[in-house]
């Protein structure tokens, strides 16, 4: 039972109750193997934070033990922190050449591709790393190259779905081996790690046969240009676009440097074939009749420096909206990402182009599976234990009920949060102590120097603004020589409350007048409480006050 000695220890340092900044650790006595190890993007109240990153304490404190890092694939949540992580360990990477293609390129930005020892996978390939045997199992998602795991352990067998969907007729093979999965699974299953994205959309997701059969009709129809922008990982869907401009004799110009990247690397590893005269540069565009052209571009996001967004606010230099020109939103909106989105598409509107996008055209196929594959996957499996992975706390809940109806035990369907560690035994489970997990925010260079209190003043500038106010005082008489000068950013109009900031002038003043001999210290902390009640009592505002009292 709980006293036997075999056991390991499931640690999610991330993905759990988020989507993003996907990271799991397996642990034995003496080994450790790391799940991916992703980021995540800010939401609006991360004020200037870039990027969110696991905590890493953890982890780096048994080091020693760390056998190796495997990678799912190559989407930024599940590889994008690496580069904060691998100058601390030195442990080999597994993945596939797609997935290590784009890795690499990552650590050269950060000048680390020569120290990391990058280790090529294929599918079917096994990797013993300690007591651990890791299976390479073929899935289908939004990213060529995906894995799943098949991974055997001192106490079983468990499997790990990789983000993944279900596609009967994907484009290049890249299909979810199903047979592989169930093959790994006849021994028996201890415990089941799924993907839960998509729990809440019933039946199965759109197939990308399906996708470029609608993309086929639209260039067909399209008179003018066709702009379109999609997630710059998509290299199937890239591979429908030179396809079907093919077809529909257009050339292709690529706009963006993720995008350029991509096709290079996909071109070079033969994953996206296109002839050479397939393509034209931008310099070029202006000669092409509009009906002879599409234009690949960034921005399915709203980015604000993207391309989609420059030329939706007439910013570009070298692409201009024409009137005709169609653009394909070919991606699903991430949560967050709406009103940006929206500002993007009513902007192209304004400018005279159409716009087609999920909501109201089927052009995009999500890489996440709906319920129904989910529920292929539990039964092909038949797990023990079932843990939802990837996924909001609502899709965690509905994919453990999901398990249950596929007769999983309701008590081993379980639902875990980032940093609640879970021991496996051959016979039973425990839980551990919870770690720290929040996550690090990276900002600029530097990494976890921006916490709580840091976020808490941004906030107040950005929705109080900042009066800073600067005297020069005799020390000897604590007569003021010069001010006092106020300066505001953020706060209000300085000639429309010109009266407002008199007056406030008139309340330092009475500061010194009052006690003449304190210490520039404490009356800038006078000036400060006195400031602040005025502003909200006058203004109901509550702007940062920074009072620069400097004694002579």
């Amino acid at each position: 039972m709980v006293g036997q000695e075999t056991s390991v220890t499931l640690t999610p340092l991330g993905g759990l109750g988020e989507i993003g900044m996907n990271c799991m650790l397996l642990e034995s006595d003496d080994s450790i193997i790391v799940i991916d190890c992703g980021l995540m993007f800010p939401s609006d109240y991360h004020y200037g934070v870039d990027i969110l990153i696991p905590r890493f304490e953890t982890l780096l404190a048994k080091k020693d033990k760390i056998r190796g890092i495997i990678l799912t694939h190559g989407h930024e949540d599940h590889i994008g922190a690496l580069p904060w992580l691998l100058p601390y360990v030195d442990v080999p990477v597994y993945s596939s050449s797609f997935t290590l293609a784009l890795l690499e390129n990552k650590l050269r930005e950060h000048n680390l591709n020569k120290y990391v020892d990058l280790r090529q996978v294929s599918s079917g390939d096994q990797v013993e790393l300690g007591p651990f045997t890791v299976h390479f199992i073929p899935v289908c998602h939004s990213i060529i190259n995906g894995f799943g795991l098949g991974i055997e352990t001192p106490v079983g067998r468990i499997i790990h779905s990789g983000d993944f969907k279900i596609d009967p007729t994907p484009m290049d093979n890249q299909f979810t081996d199903l047979d592989a999965f169930a093959a790994f699974s006849e021994p028996g299953v201890h415990l089941l790690l799924s993907d839960s994205t998509n729990i809440e959309r019933e039946g199965v997701t759109l197939t990308e046969m399906e996708i470029k059969a609608a993309l086929e009709r639209i260039f067909r129809q399209a008179e003018g240009r066709i702009i379109i922008t999609l997630f710059s990982s998509h290299i199937q869907r890239m591979q429908e676009v030179f396809d079907l401009a093919a077809m529909t004799g257009r050339k292709v110009a690529v706009s963006g440097r993720s995008l350029v990247n991509n096709i290079g690397l996909a071109r070079e590893l033969g994953y996206l074939r296109a002839a050479p005269d397939a393509t034209c540069s931008l310099e070029n565009i202006d000669d092409m009749r509009d009906d002879k052209l599409v234009l690949l571009v960034t921005g399915s996001q709203g980015e604000p420096l993207s391309v989609l967004t420059r030329i939706a606010q007439g910013d570009h230099r070298q692409i201009k909206i024409h009137k005709g020109d169609l653009v394909l939103m070919s991606s699903r909106i991430i949560p967050g990402n709406t009103k940006a989105i929206s500002r993007v598409i009513n902007n192209l509107y304004r400018l005279g182009a159409e716009v087609l996008y999920e909501k109201v055209q089927g052009i995009h196929a999500s890489g996440h599976a709906h319920r129904e594959e989910l529920a292929t996957m539990l039964n092909t499996v038949k797990p023990k234990f079932f843990v939802p992975i990837h996924g909001e706390y609502r899709h965690l809940v509905k994919h453990c009920q999901l398990a249950r109806e596929c007769g999983v035990a309701s008590e081993r369907a379980i639902v875990l949060d980032n940093g609640q560690p879970l021991t496996f035994f051959e016979r039973g489970i425990r839980f551990e102590d919870r770690i720290r997990v929040d996550s690090t925010f990276v900002d600029g260079k530097g990494v976890g120097d921006v916490g709580a209190s840091v976020l808490k003043e941004r906030k107040l500038l950005a929705e109080e603004g900042l009066v800073v106010v600067h005297l020069v005082i005799d020390q000897e008489t604590g007569h003021i020589l010069v001010g006092p000068e106020m300066i505001t950013k953020g706060f209000v109009f300085e000639q429309q409350f010109e009266h407002v900031l008199d007056d406030s002038k008139c309340l330092i003043l009475d500061v010194f007048e009052s006690n003449p001999k304190a210490s520039p210290k404490k009356n800038a902390e006078r000036i400060r409480i006195v400031l602040r009640s005025f502003f909200r009592k006058v203004l109901q505002r509550d702007p940062v006050v920074l009072p620069v009292v400097v004694g002579v």
